[in-house]
């Protein structure tokens, strides 16, 4: 498979994965009651709010953006979604551990397994895409043709 098609791929799917993290913690917050847990449920919100608008941004076609912005937004965007992801890990490992502004997670219950899944897939995903996606545009022509010349 091409590079440019894997970093199509692994893209949108990790679009997907990063969506998938924002849904779990919406439902752990509306229904196992997240959402009373003091400081605990606003950061499950704000995970379904950034997870679902990065992933939305990451499934747009936003490359297409003039200038700079498009040559920057899927990158930020992937990096961003990376950050999520590893924060809800990090989050996680802390409530367990340490316990975590006041509250202590116990057990692997199978959210938390689906969180951890979607997390790692995520993370995964998306730093392939970032690793193979090609820069688009009159400098990252330019590059390609010195590149080119460079090894004749």
């Amino acid at each position: 498979m091409p590079s440019h098609v894997l970093a199509n791929w692994s893209r949108y799917l990790g679009a997907l994965a990063l969506l998938g993290v924002g849904l779990d913690h919406l439902e752990q917050y509306s229904v196992d009651s997240y959402s009373v847990i003091p400081t605990i449920g606003t950061l499950f919100a704000l995970n379904f709010a950034s997870a679902a608008l990065l992933a939305a941004g990451l499934a747009a076609p936003i490359q297409r953006l003039p200038g700079h912005v498009g040559r920057l937004a899927v990158p930020v965007l992937g990096l961003a979604g990376i950050g999520v992801a590893a924060g809800s890990l990090v989050g996680l490992v802390l409530s367990e551990r340490t316990g975590l502004f006041g509250f202590m997670e116990t057990g692997y219950r199978p959210a938390i397994l689906l969180s951890i899944g979607l997390e790692a897939t995520t993370i995964a995903l998306l730093g392939v895409h970032l690793a193979l996606r090609r820069p688009h545009g009159p400098r990252a022509e330019a590059g390609s043709r010195a590149s080119v010349a460079q090894h004749s």
